[in-house]
């Protein structure tokens, strides 16, 4: 049998359309199939329950014609009238009680075709700003009927503002709006999110939004999993000339190149790839850089695609410095998410 001859993520440079980063602004894969039936509520937090009643209701009250009185804004078209009630909704609730299952629900109820509902982490919708620009951001997202953005993240600052003055101008436009939201750097100790920081970060929004909290236990105090060790060089490369769609990269060679390509990028150069092979992982060696990681860490885990590794396990990719800093946060999530991929890359060493 003829082995693969491995891809290479540091050979791979996406050139990608305006038009399909729009067009991929829809749940991840992982959240195709959920739906507001799929979502299992604690019958000990009856406000998990009420969320799946409220969000229905919202889902279904999106239905019909677009603020402005059709399916896509007319540049020349009157200002809408401003809404009788809320017309975006603020998922409050810590980790693991399904607030990214219950916004992507919402994303499949609302009666509108995929052209007309948008879907992404507030770090993919940054990403869209800094590759289509501000006004044609606005442009091409002011005719859908909902944007839903996943992880709102109050810890910059200067990113807050920008977003908050896209959606100020998406929700003159009609477009109905629903987040959960990050934990301010401050917060992150207090085990639940807190609505009104959102709603203060985002100013003159805030009539917009009706906060929605969902308790539940919180992952937080469950502590990190245990990263699996990793394998060694030779396991690694024989793994990936074994895995037909599998790419090989040195891992500092792949931060090198990930400094080359837009983040808005990153969900392209993973396009096929069936694995992610990487030999020699180090520590990141600074902020920047770790930035750039966590965003190839959720569209890896977005897809759903494995990582084997050799060298430093996950979970001591960041420094200590790091992972009590503002973006801990990102840190910590990337460090799981890397290691529930190492994880599912088990049975490639054993093939």
């Amino acid at each position: 049998m003829t082995e693969a001859v491995p891809l290479s993520l540091c050979a791979r440079e996406p050139h990608v359309p305006a038009d399909r980063l729009v067009a991929e602004m829809v749940p991840p894969p992982r959240f195709d199939s959920v739906r507001f039936d799929t979502y299992v509520p604690d019958p000990k937090q009856p406000s998990q329950t009420e969320a799946v009643t409220v969000l229905s209701a919202f889902a279904t009250g999106l239905g019909g014609a677009h603020a402005t009185g059709s399916g896509r804004r007319r540049w020349f078209a009157k200002k809408p009238a401003a809404p009788t009630a809320p017309r975006g909704v603020y998922l409050d609730g810590g980790y693991g009680v399904g607030k990214t299952h219950l916004l992507a629900s919402l994303w499949h109820a609302t009666p509108a075709e995929p052209a007309l509902k948008a879907f992404g982490t507030f770090v993919e919708l940054t990403n869209l700003v800094g590759a289509l620009g501000f006004q044609q951001t606005v442009k091409t997202l002011s005719g859908h009927r909902l944007l839903c953005i996943d992880e709102f993240e109050l810890d910059d600052p200067g990113d807050t503002v920008l977003v908050s003055t896209l959606l100020g101008k998406l929700v003159d436009a009609g477009v109905a709006l629903a987040a959960t939201s990050n934990t301010l750097p401050g917060k992150l100790g207090e085990g639940r999110f807190a609505a009104a920081d959102f709603l203060r970060e985002i100013q003159g929004l805030s009539a917009h939004f009706r906060p929605l909290r969902i308790d539940g236990e919180d992952y937080r105090h469950r502590g990190l999993p245990e990263a699996p060790p990793p394998y060694a060089d030779e396991q690694v490369t024989k793994a990936a000339y074994a895995t037909d769609g599998a790419s090989l990269d040195e891992f500092p060679r792949l931060l090198e190149h990930l400094a080359r390509v837009h983040p808005s990028r990153y969900g392209a150069l993973t396009d096929g790839l069936r694995a992610v092979c990487l030999t020699d992982v180090q520590p990141v060696p600074d902020q920047s850089t770790a930035l750039r990681l966590v965003v190839l860490a959720d569209r890896l885990y977005d897809r759903e695609v494995p990582v084997l590794a050799s060298g430093l396990p996950f979970d001591r990719l960041f420094s200590d410095e790091m992972l009590k800093g503002g973006y801990r946060k990102k840190y910590f999530r990337a460090i799981s998410r890397l290691t529930a991929l190492a994880r599912d890359a088990k049975g490639l060493v054993d093939q």
